[in-house]
């Protein structure tokens, strides 16, 4: 066993019986490599990488690349879902050096943790148009001992750009931006499987919401018809799990069927909540449907018993990508009756040539229920319960077999976008077990995960470490108010609040505007990183600004206003410049935009009247509105305290009242459930709303 036998990281573990000698990150393998002046060996990757995984098997295992690592490197690995901060460090050098980044990432650089070359995945001998590992290794040795001075010059010429994106400041490009959104998805809109771009295809929820958002407030169907497009394709494809609900982490086509099957507890939150979303606006079953498999999948495959979210589930079992879900046609045919097996195969497609390797199917649908129905003489209703008991039978079956490895690592970002979903889920759906699942994990994550009043980043084993990052903070600030909103327990907003300010005060770049990555109190990295592009998260820059104006919205507090204008106005220039990688930068942009609405509900949570217009609230689609309980009794005292404004916005003969309030001006309060809901209805239209803000 290696240096990494002592480590808490899933990822790590998995290669603390490699023969090379790892070091985790930290000091004692920088002091070793200026000590022996050798270069260092940074691999960084996560348990769920498929291609880590290989690169384990064929290299890290190896001994005689072993050897060569050992005898002329000193070699690091990190988990870059424990160190999100090292792990943009190097991408950014490897991009500075025109090399495309990825994981497994593999970065050579210097005593002094100064880049000089990289890649991704690196075979053993030369192929795919790759170096080979060993050859690459001998050849970096080399250059080291006959030409250190130029690679040090080279290594410190990189660090040097390091440094996070300068300000472009242009005050009107956020808003001209907004114009760009539909021309530029509409280019890369794939009119005929759904989806942006060709393969390999992601998900993109990100895109997905933006584009809802746009609909809001623009107006334009073009955006609404984008996002459900790609929402029936994806639901019917193979990136899918028809069985066991949840979505694979990309496909490697253009039509969703063929998967690479790892599972990310991110991937199952930002994709729900968008299916969510457009339930709130079209009312199709489908949506609602599929949002629950998902949120399904995650409490009884993914939940803790404390109340936190693991982290993924691998592509891998047996050694082979994605064998956990496939199926053929003599499997389907031994577990099913005849006819339902015939009804099964015919609408998820599985044939004896199949559509994998060795005659293995991925389920998926092309065709529907109606005319499925028609073929076989039945009822929609009996067809559909035809394969329901079908896909119960099939999952009971493959649970029996060797399950992909499980990260069960709690990454205390992740589980704030897994809040925001549950909570979502929870209203818009009437679902109480969600709203109770968000509310057990976010009090895991508010003492579990912190201690001394400072969020940690992870927990593993129920061992907690690591100071939170960023996305720590944004991500469960956001998860708080979605939950507040689903419960209406005034602890989640003042928790909020608490967070909020705590994120201000870490990593607020009170100069220039914006956030770092890191907090002022982790240890220093060669530069403080500042994200404000996505990837398959959100920025943190991004999710803090919108954020920070719901915050401001709730509160009336113009300090959260004024950061989340201030992240807006660092990046107006990247955004003006790439639409397409910052669409949670300009779903804030709208949101801090737009004259949004603010709705108080004054009465008692229990009063039927009061649950009546919170209930009208929860089903719509009100992406611009933030609402607040205000009661009579202790609860709203609690509430008062914070938000003093509230006191003027009561009910004092006890009957629900409902305030809408655009700017803080409130219309005058509305007592009757059927004439709220005619109002809630205006404010849910879609349509050209103008008075845009420019930030400042």
């Amino acid at each position: 066993m290696n240096r990494l036998a002592g480590q808490n990281s899933p990822y790590l573990l998995q290669h603390a019986d490699n023969p090379v000698e790892w070091y985790p990150w930290g000091e004692e393998a920088f002091t070793r490599a200026r000590k022996e002046n050798k270069p260092i060996f940074l691999s960084i990757g996560y348990s769920a990488c498929h291609w880590c995984h290989v690169m384990e098997k064929e290299s890290f295992r190896n001994e005689r690349i072993a050897g060569i690592l050992n005898e002329h490197f000193i070699s690091i690995k990190v988990d870059r879902e424990e160190r999100p901060d090292i792990d943009a460090l190097y991408l950014d050098a490897l991009r500075l050096m025109g090399i495309s980044g990825g994981w497994p990432l593999s970065v050579f650089i210097t005593p002094d943790a100064k880049p000089f070359y990289g890649g991704t995945y690196f075979p053993p001998r030369r192929k795919y148009g790759r170096p080979g590992f060993e050859e690459l290794l001998q050849t970096i040795s080399g250059s080291w001992k006959d030409k250190q001075g130029d690679v040090t010059r080279f290594a410190q010429q990189i660090s040097n750009r390091i440094v996070p994106l300068e300000a472009d400041r242009q005050v009107d490009a956020p808003l001209e931006a907004l114009k760009d959104i539909l021309p530029s998805y509409q280019e890369s809109f794939d009119r005929q499987f759904g989806g942006f771009g060709r393969a390999p295809k992601f998900p993109q929820p990100g895109n997905l919401t933006l584009l809802l958002y746009y609909w809001y407030s623009a107006g334009d169907q073009q955006a609404l018809s984008m996002v459900e497009s790609t929402l029936d394709a994806m639901a019917a494809g193979g990136i899918y799990d028809h069985l066991g609900g949840g979505f694979h982490r990309y496909a490697t086509d253009d039509r969703w069927l063929v998967p690479h099957f790892e599972k990310m507890l991110y991937d199952q939150a930002l994709i729900s909540q968008v299916y969510i979303q457009a339930f709130q606006i079209t009312d199709n079953p489908d949506y609602a449907r599929v949002a629950r498999e998902t949120l399904d999948y995650v409490l009884r495959e993914m939940t803790a018993p404390g109340g936190g979210f693991y982290s993924a589930e691998d592509a891998d079992s047996e050694g082979k990508e994605g064998i956990f879900y496939l199926w053929d046609a003599e499997q389907i045919d031994q577990l099913l009756d005849g006819r339902e097996a015939a009804i099964f195969r015919e609408y998820y497609n599985v044939t004896k040539a199949g559509n994998y390797e060795n005659q293995k199917t991925i389920l998926n649908i092309t065709g529907t229920i109606a005319d499925l129905a028609d073929r076989h003489r039945l009822d929609p209703a009996r067809v559909n319960d035809i394969l329901s008991r079908c896909r119960l039978r099939l999952r009971e079956q493959r649970s029996s077999r060797i399950r992909p490895f499980r990260d069960e690592k709690i990454i205390t970002a992740w589980n704030g976008l897994m809040i925001s979903a549950l909570a979502q889920g929870g209203a818009a759906l009437a679902e109480s077990r969600y709203t109770l699942a968000a509310e057990r994990a976010a009090r895991f994550a508010l003492t579990r995960l912190r201690e001394n009043n400072r969020l940690l980043r992870f927990s593993y084993r129920g061992k907690a470490g690591g100071k939170g990052f960023l996305d720590d903070y944004s991500f469960l600030i956001m998860g708080l108010l979605d939950l507040y909103q689903a419960d209406f327990d005034a602890s989640w907003l003042i928790e909020a609040r608490r967070l909020a300010e705590d994120m201000l005060a870490l990593f607020a770049d009170r100069e220039r505007g914006g956030f770092f990555l890191d907090g002022s109190d982790h240890d220093r990295l060669l530069a403080r990183t500042k994200p404000g592009y996505d990837g398959a998260l959100p920025s943190g820059n991004a999710v803090a600004a919108l954020a920070l104006y719901k915050l401001h919205g709730m509160t009336r507090d113009r300090r959260f206003r004024e950061a989340a204008d201030g992240v807006i106005g660092y990046f107006s220039g990247s955004i003006k410049r790439s639409v397409l990688s910052c669409n949670a930068l300009l779903t804030a942009l709208i949101y801090g935009a737009e004259p949004g609405s603010e709705i108080i509900i004054a009465g008692e949570i229990e009063r039927e009247e009061t649950r009546e217009m919170l209930g009208i609230l929860q089903s719509r689609f009100l992406p611009l509105s933030s609402v607040l309980l205000h009661e009579s009794e202790a609860a709203g005292k609690i509430l008062e305290n914070e938000l003093p404004f509230l006191k003027n916005l009561s009910s004092p003969d006890g009957k629900a009242k409902a305030y809408i309030c655009s700017d803080f001006s409130c219309q005058r309060p509305v007592d009757d459930a059927a004439e709220f809901g005619r109002l809630v209805a205006e404010v849910a239209k879609p349509r050209l709303r103008g008075g845009l803000r420019s930030p400042h």
